[in-house]
């Protein structure tokens, strides 16, 4: 039996910006550290079966073995008590200080036992995004130049690149030896690169190469040549690509994708690229990325600014949501559907770059926490598909699947719950 998976998030984006110098740590920045029962009730309130969350690995993980669990072990026996289903976030675009940036060959490693740690101390968690748009981590940490390691080369690309998907299989193949049916759903930005001009062909040919990059490696999905030898000329060794060609862990994973409408690029004959707007939109997008790796689908982040009469954000929800019935009525097994996120952001008008303190109003609920347009629309739209595509009751009880006495979980419930899938 197959649930769906209605979702919404807690931000918890955590870069450094300014050389290193200034952390945007998006969970104290929206509050969530002084009113996380609070935003935890608010998703009861939605109607969500599910919540995008994590700790925050820079205040968590302290140094080789040394962690801070006060804030996890507190809301995650909230989220137990509440019956609300994690999927753990445990690396959203930054690292602790001690560890620098992705640049540091040493954080796979020091990635995979922090996974196995947070796995060890709450075995009832079985839903995992270890580390969150490696693709986009790498764009805006090495290329773009904007956070962590501010660099803007192609090799420091591949270098944060291959850091960060190796971190990723190794943290699942560690979560695995303690939880072996953790189930992992990937969030990464789906992408799409138009040519402006038939001379632009060419270059929007390889972004639309390179926008696979993180997926392959993770899935063991071999690239074109093209892409192996700019691989190979960027600093991946053929050692570094054969590790990730045999560590495949497709059968445990769920191809979240992430669609807004940032998402499609024009691409100039110079190669430079700029905002397209929507012009495919996530239907046919997804059935590229479906087509390719062939994994079931969750729509893992969409949100658009809500305008003076809210309209524009309710609109794009249902037209997201259209397009996510689209897909799956044409095969594509799509599991779950996400809001991202939970409360109003802050400055991600300009992708964290400038502390600037302004709010964004992206969430179902605003900063002081009065509920949106958008999250009224989206819990009217659980309320009214959950009997549509069943389970939303039944999907509580996806943890336990694990024996009852291991998982912790309050005792007589869920004990003969169904896998996701």
């Amino acid at each position: 039996m197959t649930y769906f998976l209605f979702a919404t998030g807690i931000e918890n984006s955590n870069p450094t910006i300014d050389g290193g110098r200034t952390r945007r740590d998006q969970m104290a920045e929206c509050g969530h550290y002084d009113r996380w029962r609070e935003d935890f009730a608010l998703v009861q309130e939605t109607g969500c079966g599910f919540l995008r969350i994590g700790p925050p690995i820079h205040r968590t993980l302290l140094g080789p073995g040394r962690h801070d669990w006060d804030y996890a072990d507190a809301a995650f026996a909230e989220l137990r008590r509440l019956r609300i289903v994690p999927i753990v976030d445990l690396c959203h675009f930054g690292v602790p200080d001690w560890i620098g940036n992705f640049q540091n060959p040493d954080f796979p490693a020091l990635f995979a036992d922090y996974a196995r740690a947070f796995a060890e101390r709450f075995p009832w968690v079985q839903l995992y995004t270890p580390v969150n748009e490696m693709f986009i981590t790498a764009m805006f940490s090495a290329r773009y130049g904007w956070w962590n390691e501010q660099l803007s080369t192609d090799r420091g690309f591949v270098t944060a690149l291959k850091h960060l998907v190796k971190a990723n299989i190794l943290a699942m193949e560690a979560i695995l030896e303690v939880r072996p049916d953790a189930l992992f759903i990937q969030s990464e930005s789906s992408e799409y690169f138009h040519a402006d001009s038939p001379a632009a062909i060419g270059p929007a040919e390889v972004r639309n190469a390179e926008r696979f990059l993180s997926l392959d490696l993770n899935y063991g999905y071999r690239v074109g040549s093209e892409m192996y030898e700019y691989l190979m000329d960027n600093g991946m060794t053929r050692e570094e690509y054969r590790f990730f060609m045999t560590h495949r862990l497709r059968r445990w994973c769920i191809m979240g994708n992430d669609y807004y409408i940032t998402n499609e690029h024009l691409v100039s004959a110079n190669g430079h690229t700029r905002a397209a707007g929507e012009i495919f939109g996530y239907a046919t997008i997804t059935r590229q990325y479906y087509e390719r790796y062939r994994l079931p689908v969750m729509h893992t982040e969409t949100n658009l600014r809500e305008g003076p009469n809210g309209d524009e954000a309710v609109f794009w929800l249902w037209k997201q949501w259209a397009n996510v019935l689209r897909v799956r009525n044409d095969g594509v097994p799509v599991v779950g559907f996400t809001w991202y996120s939970l409360t109003d952001q802050v400055d991600w008008d300009v992708a964290l770059r400038e502390v600037r303190g302004q709010a964004n109003p992206l969430g179902l609920y605003d900063l002081d926490r009065n509920i949106r347009h958008v999250g009224k629309a989206y819990r009217k739209l659980i309320a009214d598909w959950r009997s549509v595509l069943p389970a939303q009751s039944l999907c509580l009880q996806v943890p336990v699947l694990m024996p009852r006495e291991r998982d912790g979980w309050p005792a007589g419930e869920g004990r003969d719950a169904a896998p996701v899938i």
